[in-house]
């Protein structure tokens, strides 16, 4: 036999049992397991997700409506960026302590264009404190996904306490599997064949997320 045969060979076996005109979709998914794990505070939430960021190397800031102004401003003028790619959706008021040039999320901009850029500075769709995970979902104030791919350093604003979950299970319903998700567990990173950590391979070498505190997550139309 080929290795074709033998693989639908094994897939006729696994197949055996299933009724004739029964569509994938058809079997009902048992969605019983637990989706809280624990007991936690919004507060002991909000921790858990700085702490976790902090093990993936993401570096982790507070901020309140009042500050964050002035933190974007300093966190772009510290890396010495001389651009910004700025999401349509963004509140624009949280580049007003920044001098830096703002380059718009277009269509057009080529992947040269975009590495040319020095950083970016997006909101999030949540973000998961079990996992240290944030997602992006292309929302207005996160724009393209490739826009949080080329730049080399990426500032994301999440909304606490509106915008974290504890777990994974609690995040999924906040999603759309219509959307291009982008999930987010600390700077991009890989490990060359001796193990050894190289990070920026796939995406921004540095990620700075500000927890917004007070912040309220909007419900703007998608595009």
């Amino acid at each position: 036999m080929s290795g074709r045969d033998v693989v639908l060979a094994r897939v006729r076996r696994a197949l055996a049992d299933v009724p004739g005109g029964e569509g994938p979709g058809d079997p009902p998914v048992a969605r019983d397991y637990r989706r809280v794990h624990g007991s936690r505070t919004t507060g002991q939430t909000v921790d858990l997700l700085a702490e976790n960021l902090a093990d993936y190397r993401a570096i982790v800031h507070r901020s309140d409506a009042r500050e964050i102004a002035p933190l974007i401003g300093r966190l772009l003028a510290e890396r010495g960026a001389r651009s910004v790619v700025v999401p349509p959706g963004l509140d624009a008021s949280w580049l007003a302590g920044s001098g830096v040039p703002r380059v718009e999320d277009r269509a057009s901009s080529t992947p040269q264009e975009l590495d040319d850029v020095d950083s970016v500075v997006t909101g999030c769709a949540v973000a998961i404190a079990e996992t240290g995970t944030i997602v992006l979902d292309a929302g207005p104030d996160q724009g393209r996904r490739r826009i949080t791919l080329v730049p080399d350093h990426h500032i994301c604003v999440v909304r606490v306490p509106d915008q974290v979950v504890g777990s994974v299970p609690e995040a999924l319903p906040r999603l759309s599997p219509a959307r291009p998700l982008t999930w987010i567990s600390g700077p991009s990173a890989t490990s060359d064949i001796e193990l050894d950590r190289v990070e920026g391979v796939h995406g921004p070498r540095t990620l700075e997320v500000i927890l917004l505190a007070g912040g309220e997550a909007g419900a703007p139309e998608r595009e």
